[in-house]
């Protein structure tokens, strides 16, 4: 049940090096195309292709052309969650086309390594920092290279005309935040002068970085990751510690009423909304803001096409559950459950849209400003409706209802009154026209999600065969590997993030360092991970049920659950590693074969002829992420490095 929430996560962060919009999918291309000859003057915008977070060249701005420079390989983060598993799937997105503010960014970034390795002077590496600061508050931008000059000034100077030439210092006079200079010409002789150093130095091989430096910056950019993904997940958390003090039953079906929501509910809106990391990412690329909203919109109707048929599924759910499940009470309290959740889904479709809509203009921060909100909120409800109230079982839907309605509304409300509005079309009726490429680029999104969840919602279906006791203790099973999941898997984020870009600038040796970095950081974790639910094994299912036979069982299996904690950190490690790479697909297919050949068979095979009850469900999950993280990391150890270079140059090369 819980633990699917991992698939979307990482289906969502192992998109490849970064293209243009020259040289993405001819799907997407051909639908944006279509667009911008239906883009007439009454649809341009001021802010057309002139904001800080344009990804159109403005007119006398500077470029790199360096397909060694990090702004070549700069790989924009995805930071929201919906569902969880750490399989990577061998399908990925488009990247989103690179910003006015990260191009800042990214030269920033090369400032500081050129200084850290003396080729400049240290004052240097005090150049422009506007973009990053004035976004998001540092938050979820600051993807790459912040550790090192944690202790420089927020204001740090742009340089203005009254520089020395000869020192190239800036002076007390120059402009600070969010000021353009007043010599344009000088900012872009700056930055062809960091440019032309970064390059003679890769070439000669004097970039080089050190482990302190990348724990800072790895640590740097995990830890909102970290709160946001705990966030999200604390959504389902919630119900599952209120509900589990009702009673094994409600327990047990909490945990069948989110099974069926995740699989046919929540991993169908976000694998297709999954089309918008491309669509929307080129529409903000082609200059044209306002094909933005146009692709949002689409996929919103989309979704409320596609949410009719899920509505009627979920209103019948009691029925088909019943000939499911045998436990009867469980089947009918779980088909009261999804009736009272179906109030929700239009809503959640419609966030899921609006993450995406942001994220292509480069806005990251809202969906944790939003789950800032609305989680603690949702918590709050679930206590009040379930417990103050006494509404019982029917308070947990009715507060992920109200939840779920709310985030759409935060996220308008972000919209409106901070950034992102300029791209919203207005209502149209082009919204109902081209539908045909958003739906084949959706497709391949859908079928990555549901492979993954349905492989750990098997075992939730499994458990429900064992009794209403097992299938309870399944659930607080699932819960807790999610929760503690949710900490090592950021960390391959921004592993995998800081490895594309040091690959695309041909830093092998740097991005090594890195590696070494995250893997180590991921058995550091893992190992807490293992010390912790092995010292708490008796006081944790309490937490979450009062029952002595569910916990009970709790406690049994609990210590197997701490034992593949490292093994899971570790997979989720390496993954990254491997999307760092560019060699994500190899993960995918380890893992669907670790998971559907080896796992699959040995839990049904323990679990029920062994009799091995719910200790055989998660004896074949343990093996497979044991085997998963042994054979990544052989692979990762003989892999080609320079290989992913010749590849990353040669697609920087295309942009």
């Amino acid at each position: 049940m819980a633990r699917n929430i991992r698939s979307v996560d990482a289906a969502e962060h192992q998109s490849p090096f970064g293209r243009s919009f020259t040289s993405s999918s001819p799907i997407a291309a051909s639908a944006i195309a279509r667009d911008l000859a239906d883009y007439s003057d009454e649809d341009r915008t001021p802010t057309d292709e002139s904001s800080d977070t344009s990804t159109a060249r403005p007119l006398g701005s500077y470029t790199s052309t360096n397909p060694r420079s990090l702004a070549s390989s700069y790989r924009r983060p995805s930071c929201f969650t919906s569902v969880s598993h750490s399989t990577v799937i061998p399908w990925a997105g488009e990247q989103q086309s690179l910003s006015q503010s990260e191009r800042e960014q990214v030269i920033e970034e090369e400032r500081r390594l050129l200084s850290d390795n003396n080729v400049i002077a240290p004052e240097h590496a005090h150049g422009k920092s506007h973009g990053l600061q004035r976004k998001m508050s540092g938050l979820l931008s600051a993807a790459i290279g912040q550790g090192s000059q944690s202790r420089r000034p927020s204001g740090s100077s742009r340089r203005s005309r009254s520089r020395d030439p000869e020192t190239d210092r800036a002076s007390e006079i120059t402009a600070l935040l969010g000021e353009r200079p007043a010599d344009a010409e000088d900012s872009e002789m700056d930055m062809e002068d960091i440019d032309r150093k970064w390059e003679e130095a890769v070439a000669a091989g004097l970039i080089q970085t050190t482990w302190q430096r990348e724990a800072k910056v790895i640590m740097k950019y995990s830890l909102p990751l970290m709160v946001t993904f705990l966030l999200q997940y604390s959504l389902t958390v919630a119900s599952i510690f209120t509900i589990g003090h009702l009673g094994k039953e409600e327990l047990g079906a909490v945990s069948l009423a989110s099974m069926t929501v995740t699989i046919t509910g929540n991993a169908v809106y976000s694998g297709l909304s999954t089309s918008l990391d491309t669509l929307c990412a080129q529409a903000y690329g082609s200059g044209k803001r306002k094909l933005v909203g146009l692709q949002m919109l689409r996929m919103v109707y989309f979704l409320w096409v596609i949410t009719i048929p899920i509505m009627v599924l979920w209103y019948f759910s009691e029925h088909i559950l019943a000939k499911i499940v045998p436990e009867k009470e469980v089947a009918e309290m779980a088909g009261l459950y999804l009736k009272i959740a179906l109030l929700g889904t239009p809503a959640f479709a419609l966030f899921e849209s609006g993450k995406r809509y942001l994220q292509a203009q480069g806005v990251f921060s809202a969906s944790l400003y939003v789950l800032m909100i609305c989680a603690p909120l949702n918590a709050f409800l679930n206590w009040f409706l379930v417990w103050k109230l006494q509404w019982g079982f029917i308070g947990a839907p009715i507060a992920v209802v109200i939840t779920e309605n709310l985030l759409p509304l935060c996220l308008f409300i972000y919209v409106y009154f901070f950034v992102g509005s300029e791209c919203w079309c207005g209502f149209t009726r082009r919204a109902f026209q081209n539908w045909g490429p958003m739906i084949r680029l959706a497709l391949p999104g859908l079928i990555m999600v549901e492979a993954e969840c349905l492989a750990f919602e098997i075992l939730t279906l499994a458990s429900s065969y064992l009794g209403t006791s097992a299938l309870a203790a399944q659930s607080i099973l699932a819960t807790i590997s999610s929760i503690t999941w949710q900490i090592p898997f950021p960390l391959s984020i921004a592993g995998s993030t800081r490895i594309a870009n040091l690959i695309g600038a041909t830093l092998v040796d740097s991005a090594k360092t890195t590696a070494k970095v995250s893997f180590w950081g991921a058995a550091i974790v893992g190992m807490f991970n293992m010390v912790l639910l092995s010292s708490l094994r008796l006081y944790i299912p309490r937490l979450f049920s009062s029952d002595p036979e569910v916990v009970e069982i709790v406690a049994q299996v609990l210590p197997l659950c701490a034992a593949f904690q490292l093994f899971d950190a570790l997979a989720a490690n390496c993954n990254g590693i491997l999307r760092g790479l560019g060699r994500q697909e190899v993960g995918g297919y380890i893992q669907l074969f670790c998971y559907y050949v080896i796992a699959m068979p040995l839990s049904m095979g323990t679990t029920f002829y062994l009799n091995w009850g719910v200790m055989g469900l998660w004896t074949g999950v343990a093996l497979a992420l044991a085997l998963v993280s042994l054979i990544e990391a052989l692979f990762i150890s003989r892999a080609n490095w320079n290989r992913s270079v010749e590849e990353a140059l040669k697609r920087n090369e295309l942009t």
